[in-house]
């Protein structure tokens, strides 16, 4: 197996660094107080993310060249495609507990710093497994493929949050007002720690990411592997989840295809980790046209389909 890093300490704690920064000047900038967000906000703060992913991705290929730049774009293009299906889930979430529009944008900000760090750890587990263990490949690869077929098959997504078991036990742990507190997520009456329904929403926008992350985070492992890229890929595609959300939340019925291509793509990657550990490493030069057509074609083919 080719080793899973391939990129020096320093730029994972450079790189980090900037996540951490670029989340302190949203948080400083955008998630002051009560808002909401409109949908022109909402798509000149995804165009800034897309940018900054972008800009990225171009000092990746002077410092680390060509083929590794090709990696990072084709996992970000499908990491900013599997996005789309949180989109969906998040708006469920969000209806189920009644959170009034002003109060989501606050929300989705501390659920995805919440999933960003979970997501590094579940990176960490599966190179670590990777480097150690050869037949995680196909252990891998057979998962995005069943996937891909369960995804083209099953195209309703459902969401319940009762059934949540870290929300279960949350509930079960701290004790949690039974109404919205203004933003706050913990209030304290009669010298009690309160949580409210905020917190809640905060728990299950996490894990449900988590659940989302154990079907992308393989994908990208399927073309690259360096745990680095795979990272990056995955921190700029969950920060600019929050404006995505806003832009798309309202015409999700409009991507009536997308399922399927996004499908098509995990079992493609699913098929090129085997065929990579068995016969050697599909060029990225061919993955990189193969997904951005099959995600492209069913985006087109959706809004023509949906037209008017």
């Amino acid at each position: 197996m080719v080793p899973v890093s391939g990129f020096p300490l320093w730029a994972w704690v450079g790189f980090t660094a900037l996540v951490v920064a670029l989340l302190v000047l949203d948080l400083a900038v955008l998630a002051r107080g009560s808002r909401e967000i409109s949908f022109r906000q909402a798509a000149l703060l995804s165009a800034f993310w897309v940018g900054v992913a972008v800009a990225f991705g171009v000092a990746l290929f002077f410092v680390a060249g060509a083929a590794r730049a090709a990696e990072y774009f084709t996992g970000y293009i499908v990491e900013k495609s599997l996005s789309v299906d949180n989109v969906f889930v998040f708006a469920l979430i969000f209806s189920y507990f009644a959170v009034p529009s002003r109060y989501q944008y606050r929300v989705l900000f501390w659920g995805i710093v919440g999933a960003l760090v979970l997501r590094g750890v579940f990176i960490l587990i599966g190179a670590e497994l990777l480097e150690r263990f050869d037949w995680i490949v196909y252990v891998f690869g057979a998962f995005l493929v069943y996937t891909g077929i369960r995804m083209a098959l099953h195209r309703e997504v459902e969401v319940h949050p009762e059934r949540n078991p870290v929300l279960r036990l949350v509930r079960r742990l701290v004790p949690m007002t039974k109404s919205f507190e203004g933003e706050r997520f913990f209030v304290r009456r009669s010298g009690k720690l309160l949580a409210t329904p905020l917190f809640a929403v905060i728990t299950v926008v996490m894990t449900t990411d988590v659940i989302f992350a154990v079907d992308s985070i393989p994908a990208i492992f399927g073309i690259t592997s360096s745990a680095f890229i795979v990272w990056s890929t995955n921190a700029f595609a969950v920060l600019g989840l929050r404006p995505l959300y806003f832009m798309l939340a309202g015409m999700m019925e409009r991507f009536v295809y997308l399922n399927l291509g996004l499908s098509v793509v995990l079992v493609f990657v699913g098929g090129k980790f085997i065929w990579s550990e068995l016969f050697g490493k599909v060029p990225i030069w061919v993955s990189l046209p193969f997904i951005a057509a099959a995600i492209g074609v069913s985006i087109a083919a959706s809004l023509w389909k949906t037209r008017g």
